[in-house]
């Protein structure tokens, strides 16, 4: 059969698509099945999604989504199915954890629970040869009862490399996945679900072999030249011997500039002196808040300022760069926590960082924790995930509370690309040009 993956775009196209299809593609694959892509930008409607999917043929669409993605894929799906008859399956965040949601939008007809390599094909197998859906595991048929789930694939070595043509991955930049699974008990975030969904399937949280990693880099600077190397696990630095031996082995037979996600609680001052010799350019660190307060009793992330500084200072010190993740309109937040996380964004002099509102998840603990307190709005469903704007009414903060430190943010940001480009340009420069010659200072910085 031909199976369709959909990337639908939100805001912007972005650099690279989603991982999970990108895996099931190649298993599809391996068992004798076509696997397509097509990425919905937001120029496409779906009158132009209909026509390709008529030219294509396919026998099944796939869709994988996040919840900032839900409210135009929703919209998307249920016009081009008005348009064309072609099943459609849905998998990811979202789907896994507001399963119920999603099939009772038109347009849906399956949903995928968790990992879908195995489901996937189970599913396309049974489309192909006209046997029933129900009671396969880890789909869920519309109109069916829940399905049981099948346990985790065992080893993550013996899935095929992803299918790179499905990661649509521009200029050389190429994107890694070393392992699924986090430890960590965040309370905002998606990650830690899994393990509580697979509870009772034994570990959820597995790791590929070093050795497999670097063949899928060797395989892919065979078929091409790649530049630079991202790599996507939410906290690469998880165990110390194995990024000890990945840094040994990457810098000897790889030797690419490469990016990781890391948390401050999983590095130390030689790891990061490590991976700096082995390559690495960039980490990103989730900061989160500021207040410690908030980072231990909401988020229960319990680690002290003082850890911040510490991990920031090292990592400028090994000549790596380093950027941080900020939230503003957390559930029991304060004016004083968001100036907490203002000031500690400035004290720690990160190259770059991203500030989000927060917006409550579907399946996450704070998600349910906004719900049982009646934080959310009762349409909640049907508003964006924009994270510029916050959905929540909290007893703690006002809106305007929100918009006012969100633009404190914007400010501090700014500010700190005209500083860094007047030290390239000069201290006379004006400020449009500053402004301008600011992304090509950052790229510059980025790449090293």
């Amino acid at each position: 059969m031909k199976v369709l993956f959909l990337e639908v775009d939100t805001e912007r196209e972005w650099a690279v698509a989603s991982l999970g299809p990108a895996f099931v593609a190649a298993f599809l694959r391996r068992h004798g099945h076509e696997s397509l892509f097509l990425r919905v930008p937001l120029t496409m409607n779906a009158d132009h999604v209909a026509d390709r999917i008529r030219s294509l043929e396919p026998g099944l669409l796939g869709v994988s989504l996040t919840t900032r993605q839900w409210q135009r894929a929703r919209k998307l799906i249920r016009e081009v199915r008005q348009r064309v008859d072609v099943p459609v399956v849905t998998g990811g965040l979202h789907p896994t954890f507001a399963p119920q949601e999603v099939l009772a939008n038109p347009g849906f007809d399956y949903v995928c629970l968790g990992e879908g390599e195995e489901a996937a094909l189970e599913l396309v197998d049974a489309l192909e040869s006209g046997r029933p859906i129900a009671g396969m595991r880890n789909i869920w048929a519309r109109g069916e009862a829940r399905p049981p789930l099948r346990p985790p694939f065992p080893s993550l070595d013996d899935l095929p490399f992803m299918a790179r043509d499905l990661l649509d991955e521009p200029n050389g930049v190429v994107h890694m996945s070393t392992q699924r699974g986090c430890p960590f008990p965040c309370t905002y975030c998606g990650a830690r679900k899994f393990h509580d969904l697979y509870e009772g399937f034994g570990q959820y949280g597995r790791r590929r072999s070093l050795q497999n990693v670097l063949d899928e880099l060797a395989q892919i600077r065979a078929r091409r030249e790649p530049h630079y190397v991202i790599f996507l696990d939410d906290t690469f630095t998880i165990n110390h011997p194995w990024v000890k031996e990945f840094c040994r082995a990457y810098g000897k037979d790889i030797g690419l500039p490469f990016w990781i996600h890391a948390r401050v609680e999983t590095v130390n001052e030689r790891m990061l002196h490590q991976l700096a010799e082995a390559g690495c350019r960039h980490v990103t660190y989730g900061v989160e808040s500021g207040s410690y307060r908030i980072r231990k009793e909401v988020m229960r992330r319990p680690v002290k300022n003082d850890r911040f500084r510490d991990v920031f200072r090292w990592t400028r010190e090994a000549g790596i760069t380093a950027t941080a993740n900020y939230m503003l309109g957390l559930p029991e937040e304060t004016r004083d926590d968001l100036q907490q996380t203002l000031d500690l964004a400035e004290e720690l002099e990160a190259f770059d960082f991203a500030y989000f509102v927060f917006y409550p998840y579907p399946g996450t603990h704070l998600f349910n924790y906004c719900l049982d307190k009646g934080y959310l709005p009762a349409d909640y469903l049907d508003r964006e995930a924009n994270h510029r704007e916050s959905i929540l009414s909290l007893p703690t903060l006002t809106q305007s509370d929100i918009t006012e430190y969100y633009e404190k943010f914007t400010k501090l940001r700014e500010r700190m690309y005209e500083d860094r480009a007047r030290q390239h340009l000069g201290a006379d420069t004006p400020v449009e040009v500053l402004r301008a010659a600011t992304a090509h200072v950052q790229a510059a910085a980025i790449t090293g």
